[in-house]
């Protein structure tokens, strides 16, 4: 089994004015005049995990690391119902991308990340494809409709008793519409109380899909410092509830403008969250990019994931800049 680089610390980071009051924390460690690579992180509000900068090379790699709006170290953070989302979008999100890329000097970069963080990638390499080398997606999603509607509705025929109790967990009223949006609501209500017992109740539910999965671990979202967590289910049920801003089926539809930017998706057939038919969708869609199925992974990885992750930045490493 592969093991992960040795743990670096940036050489490098800051607050980035991306405007409407927002400033997004980057960082860059590794190598300074290494291949430029993107970290991007999933949630959406989950912030970027330190530890992501171990899948590269730092002798090989620039490696960038960023939170997006309103999670992590950037500010304002939205764990506060005083701050305002109606500027925090995927629109929004990927024109900070594009702003840091510009504030850092790169031409071209990697880029990495999964779930949420893979539709991320997805929207900003169909607007900015010239801007792309290469793309290493772990868990893909694309934010469709039919995703959002398996992960908070169609999976409890699986989990029904934890199903259950996060639509009992809302108003009686809400409990037979769209759940998300439901909890959207809550989590923007001025009661402090009625906000941390739905941000509970959403960590309740996501936990009970990871807990049986493959290798899942109890608590893999309930366990957050209050503000993050806070922030992490405030920005999803924000995002989710407007179906991330893309028009239904956009970015497969598009798929056509990845067309020479190589690409590997990996994908656990175990996920239980993020199903697989999403991936083999897109890998037919996009012949540059190679599907890697782990027969033995949910949504949250396992040491095969790991060693599939490895091997694909050690391939692009030697790509050149």
């Amino acid at each position: 089994m592969a093991q992960p680089f040795p743990p670096v610390e940036p050489y490098a980071h800051g607050l980035l004015d991306v405007g409407d009051g927002n400033r997004i924390y980057w960082e860059t460690s590794g190598s300074p005049d290494g291949k430029a690579a993107l970290c991007v992180h999933g949630g959406p509000g989950g912030g970027g995990r330190r530890g992501s900068r171990r899948m590269f090379d730092p002798e090989v790699y620039r490696i960038v690391l960023f939170d997006q709006r309103g999670c992590g170290e950037s500010l304002p953070h939205a764990s506060d119902p005083a701050v305002s989302l109606v500027h925090n979008t995927t629109e929004h999100l990927i024109a900070d991308m594009e702003r840091l890329r510009e504030h850092l000097g790169i031409e071209r970069w990697l880029l990495y990340g999964g779930s949420w963080g893979s539709t991320l990638i997805l929207a900003y390499a169909e607007r900015h494809p010239d801007r792309v080398s290469e793309i290493v997606i772990v868990g893909v999603t694309m934010t469709r409709p039919e995703e959002t509607d398996w992960l908070y509705h169609g999976v409890g025929r699986l989990l029904p008793g934890p199903w259950e109790a996060f639509r009992d967990a809302l108003p009686v009223a809400d409990r037979d519409g769209n759940l998300v949006a439901a909890y959207n609501r809550l989590l923007n209500s001025p009661d402090d109380a009625v906000r941390t017992k739905a941000a509970r109740d959403w960590c309740a539910w996501e936990d009970a899909v990871i807990a049986h999965e493959a290798l899942g671990k109890p608590g893999q979202y309930s366990d957050k410092p209050d503000d993050a967590l806070m922030a992490f289910v405030r920005i999803c049920a924000h995002y989710f509830a407007d179906d991330a801003w893309l028009e239904d089926g956009q970015l497969l539809r598009d798929a056509h403008r990845l067309a020479g930017i190589p690409a590997v998706l990996i994908h656990g057939r175990l996920d239980l969250g993020s199903p697989l038919k999403t991936a083999w969708e897109l890998s037919k869609a996009w012949p540059d990019a190679e599907l890697k199925v782990i027969d033995d992974s949910g949504h949250t990885g396992s040491p095969s994931m790991q060693d599939a992750i490895l091997e694909s930045t050690e391939r692009f490493g030697k790509n050149g800049r």
